[in-house]
């Protein structure tokens, strides 16, 4: 029988004594962030205050992630594993999850190399609210969609020519231009690297059904 991997009710407080291991995983790029524990209290407040606390071991009682800093860690799934006695918890990181003021307590860039497609994503999004002066990405956006769309055409012939006549360094180099420069005019048009990579998803699942 398959049980969800989301159904507390499954968990196995008795093996730890009342706490279980939580990683928390950010919910777009995949890094690791950090692991704590949970009590059912933790984890009770942590699903109806939508911000992800812990039980302190040290300080002995419960403990919001950023209750000091304002770092907080904004819930946005609960998974559960197989043997129901560790949680993977999926959340938005506001500010650094570090006292260290990295973003994850293993360190920088710990997350899978594709996983940085989505802090590309992040940040073009966030050029595209706040336009900051000075920037790249906002001189893109304020030179409008034709504009933008020349730029696409232009890296996608360039990467198109380097895969023929250019070594694999050139190659590299042209296509995080286009990867870039596609990832301006998706935002522009209200969507993202996500709404993408969802698509793909789909035809994939599409294609592998039998029949």
């Amino acid at each position: 029988m398959s049980h969800s991997n989301t159904d507390v009710s499954r968990l196995d407080w008795a093996k730890g004594d009342g706490l279980l291991p939580a990683i928390v995983q950010h919910w777009r790029s995949g890094e690791v962030l950090m692991l704590g524990f949970m009590n059912a209290e933790a984890l009770a407040q942590t699903q109806a205050s939508g911000q992800v606390t812990f039980y302190s071991r040290s300080k002995q009682r419960l403990w919001t992630k950023g209750e000091s800093s304002g770092h907080v860690l904004a819930l946005k799934s609960i998974r559960i594993d197989c043997d129901a006695d560790t949680l993977l918890v999926q959340a938005e990181p506001r500010g650094p999850t570090c006292h260290l003021g990295t973003s994850s307590c293993f360190g920088e860039s710990v997350h899978p190399p594709l996983g940085f497609l989505a802090v590309l994503n992040a940040l073009v999004s966030q050029r595209h609210a706040e336009r900051p002066e000075g920037s790249y990405t906002t001189k893109l956006f304020d030179g409008g969609m034709r504009r933008m769309a020349q730029k696409v055409g232009e890296e996608g012939v360039e990467t198109a020519l380097a895969a023929v006549t250019q070594n694999d360094t050139q190659l590299l180099g042209e296509a995080a231009d286009l990867i870039f420069h596609l990832t301006v005019v998706l935002h522009a048009r209200g969507l993202s690297l996500g709404d993408v990579s969802t698509l793909l998803a789909q035809r994939h699942i599409k294609h592998s059904e039998p029949g």
